[in-house]
């Protein structure tokens, strides 16, 4: 049986990558600084296939434990937000050129590093930035590295399509977000705003298709190694587009509100102080660049997938926050 150590396997994405290889057969080690909090993934494989395992990838010591044997290591380590000594820096630079270099020194066949589209040294969002240096530290460990890069990623318990759909039903209200200051168009006698909101596009890829590319990329049926894949599905929405699948899936009208992008970068200096930030301004920054598959890039159809509609998955959770539904809907996780 091979063996794979995940780090960052408890998360959104981390799920049902497990899913996916357990059902392959491999041997999976679940790399996380609370083990016995990890113990929900064991029932994705059969006895003993699936084991937490303690690491915490600020520590090199642990991180080296928890490759040693493995025939292949997974990175899905990453933050939205800063708190502490949980920095970008920290995940997504430090720790990623330690667990590559951990994985070179021990052996390691195949090393799958998943960033994010956008990944740019010269981006304005310091997130970005640090995506783009943590893609060059592990290329420098590790040369043979797999990098996937996904778009919005959506599947039950995202944090996208859950966090609006909650919005929408406690008040039916969706921000549109626009550049500048809008123009005034005479109508009439009165002078009225003119502008386009929500323009930003996004190519949102399901959950379970970035899990089947990893179980790919990891199983040979690909030439993946050393190369750099962007993730998205096979449709590209603007952001109020996006907002419209949320009304139209929830069931619930919403009032759409143009927010001036300076606006929600003064109202996310106090946001980000909130526990769990709705905005943070790198967030803000972030939202004004396209989130789409590079026209030259690798993608999901280099590794024989098809990519799955948003309007087939969106529904079959979405529904849950329709009005006169009595069942929980789903927690959102990362």
């Amino acid at each position: 049986m091979k063996v794979v150590t995940i780090f960052g396997g408890t998360g959104f994405l981390g799920r049902h990558i497990v899913q996916r290889l357990a059902q392959e057969g491999y041997g999976i080690r679940v790399a996380t600084r609370r083990p016995e909090l990890a113990g929900f993934l064991r029932p994705c494989g059969g006895v003993g296939q699936i084991v937490p395992v303690q690491a915490n990838v600020r520590n090199e010591d642990s991180v080296r434990r928890a490759v040693a044997g493995a025939d292949a290591v997974i990175n899905l380590t990453g933050i939205l937000y800063e708190r502490g000594r949980q920095n970008f820096y920290a995940v997504h630079v430090a720790s990623a050129d330690r667990i590559a270099r951990a994985a070179a020194d021990a052996g390691v066949a195949h090393l799958l590093h998943v960033s994010a589209i956008g990944a740019n040294a010269t981006s304005p969002s310091e997130y970005a930035r640090s995506k783009a240096a943590g893609e060059s530290a592990v290329k420098d460990a590790f040369p043979n590295a797999t990098i996937f890069r996904p778009s919005l990623v959506f599947g039950p318990e995202d944090d996208f399509f859950n966090r609006f759909a909650s919005m929408v039903r406690l008040v039916p209200v969706l921000p549109l977000f626009f550049d500048g200051m809008p123009k005034m168009k005479l109508d009439g006698l009165f002078l009225t705003p003119e502008f386009e909101a929500g323009t930003t596009r996004f190519q949102p890829v399901f959950v379970g298709d970035i899990a089947e590319a990893a179980q790919r990329a990891l199983g040979g049926k690909a030439a993946a190694q050393g190369r750099t894949y962007e993730l998205g599905g096979p449709t590209v929405y603007s952001y109020a587009e996006l907002m419209a699948l949320v009304a139209c899936e929830t069931g619930r009208g919403a009032l759409y509100v143009p927010v001036p992008f300076f606006a929600a970068a003064a109202m996310a200096k106090v946001l980000q102080f909130a526990p769990v930030p709705p905005l943070t301004p790198d967030q803000v920054k972030l939202l004004r660049i396209d989130n789409v598959v590079a026209s030259d890039a690798l993608g999901l159809a280099d590794l024989g997938i098809d990519a799955t509609a948003a309007e087939l998955i969106l529904p079959t959770y979405l529904r849950d926050y329709r009005r006169g539904n009595t069942e929980s809907a789903p927690v959102s996780g990362t």
